[in-house]
């Protein structure tokens, strides 16, 4: 799915009115119902819903939204704030209608403002996605009373005063709902950590815009949905054997460490890799063998840490990093494979923190790696910091493309950056993930993908993807608090 900008949207609703045709007033009667269809299948009518309307397009829906919930008995009342001499066309229009079923409320003064209950459902239908300036005067009035409520909030495309591809002021009146409800596609915002208290939690509706804009406008952000995954998946032929499915090689692990490569581990194997070797120092040669039989092992001369260089002729892809430590020995190891790689890698951990603190090592890592920092590890290896969400994805899409890589930037709606330019946020996964060994795992469910011949490109958003939709998975059977590394594992399969 493309996440378009603010000026793109405005151009897709324009594409759609001229070309299906359709009036401007129609689309926001189809915006509104698929709103409201949302809103009823989740809320009943037994609580009074107020909904706070601006006097711009976004207002519209809101009054649109509120005759059509009158017509379903739902208890409404309306509350349009004055902010502004001048309303838009189809907000006059549908004012005009809602009139003709209820009494409508202004309200010009902070004075006016109504009083919330926690009974009540909020619907924020303020200001939309248009927003170019933080919401003041009487507009933040209303939000901070929203905000002050113990009120169910719904806010309706964006949250009010928030803006939808650019930074706010930490100071700007935002309302804070529990759920928004965006139309056709979400917004960059709602990937963005520093907007979290301000998006909720988001669902898409689809109000139908036309196809072909979509397909002929570019954009360099994608949500990764469900329904794309199912055709990155490799079935397996029936006269397949182990050889079919690549050799691959993990190297990592050291004294106190060696958890992290066995999760690294189990994890490939249960990816579908044919077969897997794994490098380790000796101290880890009978934990390896004892917790995971399946798996092949290259024990190093040295007893706590990796440091020999491995002959990698014969696998398919590698993974290196989970628990592998930073001694000066495993440094002096890297810096002699890095160069000689010439089948597809994974990077993680030890591995990037090696890089970070020896940045001659970045330009000795294959074309089209994929490296998978959380984002301490992410800023180590820039070497900065950033100031804000918008500026750190600037910096992850530089750094892709400047390096040639792959990196899966962690966290929640985890940003696998392309060396095209393109970010795509995964759509699975839960808090229950953030835990100890998550990120072994994933190292490993990639590591295996790439032994079995999947592009570089390809692999990261699948297997991000996986591995959340796993970790989704276990967390309906252990809580998300209860959830650990292992159980990721156990629920991998697709």
């Amino acid at each position: 799915m493309k996440i378009f900008s603010v000026s793109q949207i405005r151009a897709w609703d324009a594409f759609t009115i001229a070309n299906e045709p359709i009036q401007s007033l129609d689309l926001m009667e189809r915006a509104s119902c698929s709103f409201v269809k949302w809103f009823c299948e989740r809320f009943d009518d037994r609580q009074c819903v107020k909904i706070f309307c601006g006097m711009g397009n976004n207002g519209g829906d809101g009054l649109a939204i509120g005759r059509l919930l009158l017509q379903k008995h739902y208890n409404v009342q309306v509350f349009i704030v004055k902010h502004s001499d001048t309303d838009s066309p189809d907000f006059r229009e549908n004012l005009t209608r809602l009139q003709l079923q209820t009494h409508v409320h202004w309200i010009e003064n902070a004075s006016s403002v109504p009083d919330l209950s926690s009974n009540d459902y909020v619907i924020d239908a303020l200001l939309g996605s248009g927003l170019s300036r933080p919401a003041e005067g009487i507009l933040a009035d209303a939000i901070q009373a929203i905000n002050g409520s113990h009120s169910m909030v719904i806010s309706v495309d964006i949250a009010s005063g928030l803006f939808a591809d650019a930074p706010n002021s930490p100071l700007d009146a935002i309302v804070k709902p529990a759920f928004t409800v965006s139309f056709q596609c979400p917004k960059l915002a709602f990937f963005q950590p520093q907007c979290g208290e301000n998006v909720g939690e988001w669902h898409v509706v689809n109000i139908d815009l036309h196809p072909d804009y979509e397909r002929i406008t570019a954009t360099s952000y994608f949500y990764t949905a469900p329904g794309q995954i199912n055709s990155l998946s490799n079935p397996r032929k029936k006269y397949s054997h182990k050889g079919s499915f690549g050799h691959a090689l993990l190297i990592g692990g050291s004294y106190g460490k060696m958890g992290a490569i066995v999760l690294s581990a189990k994890a490939c194997l249960r990816s579908g890799v044919g077969l897997l070797t794994v490098q380790i120092p000796r101290c880890g040669y009978d934990i390896l063998q004892t917790s995971l039989p399946e798996a092949m092992v290259l024990p190093d001369w040295h007893w706590m840490v990796n440091t020999t260089v491995p002959d990698v002729s014969s696998y398919s892809a590698l993974g290196i990093g989970p628990g592998l430590g930073k001694d000066s020995l495993t440094l002096a190891m890297l810096k002699e494979l890095f160069p000689t790689l010439t089948q597809p890698v994974v990077l993680d951990a030890d591995a990037l923190n090696l890089i970070s603190e020896n940045p001659d090592l970045l330009h000795s890592i294959p074309k089209n790696a994929i490296l998978t920092p959380h984002p301490k590890e992410f800023q180590r290896l820039l070497g900065n910091g950033w100031k804000d969400d918008y500026e750190k994805l600037d910096f992850l899409r530089d750094f892709a493309q400047k390096h040639q890589l792959i990196v899966c930037l962690k966290g929640a709606h985890t940003a696998v950056a392309l060396p095209d330019g393109s970010i795509h946020f995964n759509s699975s996964g839960n808090p229950g993930m953030a835990t100890g060994g998550s990120g072994d795992v994933l190292t490993g469910i990639l590591t295996g993908l790439l032994a079995q011949g999947l592009p570089p490109a390809e692999a990261a958003i699948f297997g991000v993807y996986q591995h959340g939709a796993a970790g989704d998975r276990a967390a309906q059977k252990c809580t998300q608090p209860g959830l650990i590394a292992s159980d990721i594992i156990n629920e991998m399969g697709w």
